[in-house]
C-alpha cells in the first residue's frame, strides 16, 4: 500500500510537471541557471555571511588599536546616624551624596599582539572571500551538470521518436508486403511488437527527461518549478582547444586559478599569525591611564558655638562649587611582567606551532590533490574524446548496417525479427554517440575550470 502511494505521488508530481511544460512562457539559458543558482543558494548566502562576520572581527581588531574611555556617576541618600564625609562626626541627619568618574586607557605595548591579530582578520576576510569564491565555481558546475543532463535527455527523447517514426512507417510497409503475401504475419507481428518496444523507450525518456528537469530545478532552489524548462539551443561545442595544452602547463595555471590551493595558503598564514600572537603573551605589556573623579554632598551643615552646640544650619556650597574643590585626577602607566602563569602561554604556543604545522601539511595534500585531478581530468577528456570519436564511427556502421538490413527485408532476405534488431543496435548507437558527446563536454568544462576558463564565458 505505501509503494502504491509513493508511485502515484511520483506520477503525480511528473505529470503536473508535464502538463504545466505545455503552458510555459520561459527557456531558461545555461547562463541565467547559473546566475539564478548564484544568487539565490542557501550556502552561498551562508558563506556571504562568514564574510561579514570576517570584516566584522576585523573591526574589534582595529579598535583595540584605540583608548578604553568609560564614564560612571552614583547618587545615593544615606538616613539616620551617619559620618559626615567632610568633618567625620556622627550625626542624625539625611544626607544625598553624588559621585562622578572617568577613566581612559590605552594599551601602549602587548607584545605586538594588537596587529598581529588586525593581520590574522586581514586574512581571515581573503579567506573567506575564497571559500566564497570556491562554493560558487562549485555550484556553476554543478549547475551546468544538471542542465547538460536535461540536453542529453531532450536530445534521447528525440532519437526515440525518431525512431518510433521510421518502425511505424515500416509497420505500413509490413502490412502492405503483407497483405500482397510476400511475407508472413509473424513478420507484421515482429513489427507491432518492435514499436510497443518503442513506446516504452519513449516513455522511459520523457521520464528522465522530467526527472532531470526537477532535479536542475531543485539544484536552482526555485520556489515554484511548475513552468521550469531549458533552451533547446545547444549552448556547447565539441571544443578541443584545451587538450593543446600539456597537463603541466593546466596544472601550473590551476595553482594560480584554483581557490583550493588560496585557501590552504592563506589558513597557513593565518596559522602563522596565530603562533606569532601566542609568542607575544611571552613579553611584557604597558597600558596608559587617566582617572578623574569629584563628588558633591547634599546634607545641610550644622552651625555649632565654641561648646559644640548646634546653634543653626547653613546651606551646603554650590553644586559646581563642591565639584571643583572635591575633584581628583591620577594618571600614569602600568607595567605588566609575566612570570609564571601555569604553562599556559607555552601550551598556547605550542598548540599554535602544531596548528601551524597541520596547515602546512594541508597545503602540500592540496597540492598533491590538485596535481592528481587535473592529469586525472587531462586523461578522462582524452578518454571521453576517444570514445566520443568510436561512436561516431560505431553509428556510421550500424546506419549502413541498417540500411542494408531493410534493402534485404524489403526483397524478402531476412525477415522482420532479425531488422529489429538491426533497429535496436542503431537506436543503442544513436543513444551512445549522444551520451559520449555530453560526457565529453562535461569533461572538458572540468578541465577547463582548472585552466581558469569560467562555465559562462563573456
Amino acid at each position: 500500500m505505501k509503494i502504491n502511494k509513493y508511485n502515484h505521488f511520483v506520477f503525480a508530481v511528473l505529470l503536473g510537471f508535464s502538463l504545466s511544460g505545455q503552458a510555459q512562457s520561459k527557456q531558461w539559458t545555461l547562463e541565467e541557471c547559473v546566475q539564478y543558482a548564484l544568487e539565490h543558494n542557501i550556502s552561498i548566502r551562508q558563506s556571504e555571511l562568514d564574510t561579514q562576520s570576517a570584516a566584522i572581527d576585523k573591526k574589534d581588531a582595529f579598535g583595540s588599536f584605540l583608548p578604553s574611555v568609560s564614564a560612571s556617576a552614583s547618587h545615593s541618600w544615606n538616613i539616620g546616624l551617619n559620618q559626615d564625609i567632610t568633618t567625620g562626626i556622627l550625626q542624625n541627619q539625611t544626607t544625598q551624596f553624588t559621585s562622578a568618574g572617568a577613566s581612559v586607557g590605552i594599551d601602549i605595548y602587548r607584545g605586538l599582539q594588537n596587529l598581529n591579530t588586525l593581520r590574522r582578520t586581514n586574512l581571515s576576510i581573503v579567506a573567506a572571500k575564497y571559500q566564497l569564491q570556491k562554493m560558487k565555481d562549485d555550484i556553476a558546475l554543478n549547475v551546468a551538470n544538471a542542465y547538460l543532463q536535461v540536453l542529453f535527455n531532450k536530445e534521447n527523447l528525440k532519437v526515440q521518436n525518431e525512431q518510433l517514426a521510421i518502425d511505424n512507417k515500416q509497420l505500413n510497409r509490413t502490412q502492405e508486403l503483407v497483405n500482397a503475401g510476400n511475407l508472413p504475419k509473424g513478420d507484421l507481428l515482429d513489427v507491432k511488437a518492435t514499436i510497443a518496444a518503442d513506446n516504452q523507450k519513449i516513455i522511459n525518456a520523457e521520464n528522465a527527461l522530467l526527472i532531470s528537469k526537477l532535479s536542475l530545478a531543485q539544484l536552482l532552489q526555485l520556489e515554484s518549478f511548475d513552468n521550469f524548462d531549458i533552451a533547446d539551443t545547444n549552448e556547447f561545442q565539441m571544443e578541443q582547444d584545451i587538450l593543446s595544452e600539456t597537463p603541466t602547463a593546466i596544472y601550473d595555471k590551476a595553482r594560480e586559478e584554483r581557490m583550493e590551493l588560496k585557501i590552504a595558503q592563506t589558513n597557513l598564514e593565518i596559522a602563522q599569525k596565530n603562533v606569532m600572537i601566542a609568542k607575544g603573551a611571552y613579553q611584557p605589556t604597558l597600558r596608559g591611564f587617566y582617572n578623574f573623579n569629584s563628588r558633591v554632598s547634599y546634607a545641610d551643615v550644622a552651625l555649632r558655638d565654641n561648646t559644640g552646640a548646634v546653634i543653626g544650619t547653613q546651606s551646603p556650597p554650590k553644586f559646581i562649587d563642591q565639584f571643583n574643590d572635591n575633584k581628583g585626577q591620577s594618571f600614569g602607566f602600568q607595567l605588566n611582567v609575566p612570570v609564571f602563569n601555569g604553562f599556559s602561554v607555552r601550551n598556547n604556543v605550542e598548540r599554535s606551532k602544531v596548528n601551524y604545522e597541520k596547515s602546512k601539511i594541508a597545503l602540500e595534500q592540496q597540492e598533491l590533490d590538485l596535481e592528481r585531478n587535473v592529469y586525472t581530468a587531462f586523461t578522462d577528456v582524452k578518454g571521453a574524446l576517444k570514445a566520443y570519436e568510436a561512436a561516431i564511427e560505431a553509428l556510421d556502421s550500424r546506419e549502413q548496417s541498417y540500411n542494408y538490413s531493410k534493402e534485404k527485408f524489403e526483397v524478402g532476405l531476412m525477415n522482420s525479427f532479425d531488422l529489429s534488431q538491426s533497429q535496436t543496435l542503431l537506436s543503442n548507437a544513436q543513444s551512445e554517440v549522444l551520451r559520449t558527446k555530453y560526457d565529453y563536454i562535461f569533461k572538458t568544462k572540468i578541465l577547463e575550470f582548472y585552466f581558469g576558463i569560467p562555465i559562462i564565458k563573456n
